[in-house]
């Protein structure tokens, strides 16, 4: 049986944490070997417990992701990492990749984007388990799992990951909810969500009906067909 991917996470939010912690923990094939907040003790665990893995926020109180990731490059240090940020600028991305960030999640993201991501990782080691040599067919083969090829049909202002975002807030109201709850849910603008809601809405996903409460302006109310 394969050992699992050992994993270290990196965060210094406490409740952001929580919930990549229990994102990894479902999954098959990771485990969550520790949990730190600062780049000090990041080094400090990749140095002791050698990690496979490190999901790595980039904005610690204490230094940059990508500083640190070059710190443990200075060091001899060929632990993968997965860059786990707000910052999406062209130049972060462009070091990030420079660095071997092998995955780059931009906050917030839902947990079928981070598995999707986490799954082509985890095929990406995999195959290179059992092998001294690779042909240029195996590299590009390996290559091409991190890098899977995103559909192209997707409907022209509609972010797929931005989408999947939107759509797993309103599944986790049973009863559903206004654009404006689903924002606050999600981090996104008002005006932001009820674009995308409105497109679930268009698609036959989601069912919009007006809202009366009390004596103010009704709103929309979108709820998710079951």
């Amino acid at each position: 049986m394969t050992a699992p991917i050992r994993v270290l996470i990196v965060e210094d939010e406490p409740l952001t944490a929580e919930a990549h912690t229990a994102y990894v923990s479902r999954l098959e094939g990771f485990a969550v070997i520790d949990t730190v907040g600062t780049g000090r003790a990041m080094l400090a665990a990749v140095a002791a417990e050698r990690p496979d893995l490190v999901l790595l926020d980039l904005n610690l109180p204490d230094a940059h992701g990508l500083q640190l990731v070059r710190t443990l490059r200075a060091a001899g240090s060929a632990v993968d990492v997965v860059a786990v940020t707000a910052a999406h600028d062209v130049q972060a991305v462009r070091n990030a990749i420079a660095l071997g960030v092998v995955q780059y999640l931009v906050k917030p993201f839902s947990f079928r984007s981070f598995a999707d991501r986490m799954t082509s990782y985890r095929e990406f080691r995999r195959g290179f388990e059992d092998r001294r040599a690779l042909t240029q067919a195996d590299i590009d083969e390996r290559l091409g799992t991190l890098r899977p090829v995103a559909p192209a049909d997707h409907e022209k202002g509609i972010a797929p990951e931005t989408l999947e975002v939107v759509r797993d807030a309103l599944l986790q109201r049973s009863d559903g909810g206004s654009a404006s709850e689903v924002a606050e849910a999600t981090g996104l603008s008002r005006v932001t969500v009820r674009r995308y809601l409105e497109h679930l809405a268009a698609a036959g996903q989601v069912a919009k009906d007006v809202r009366h409460r009390g004596q103010g302006r009704p709103e929309y109310e979108y709820r998710w067909l079951r």
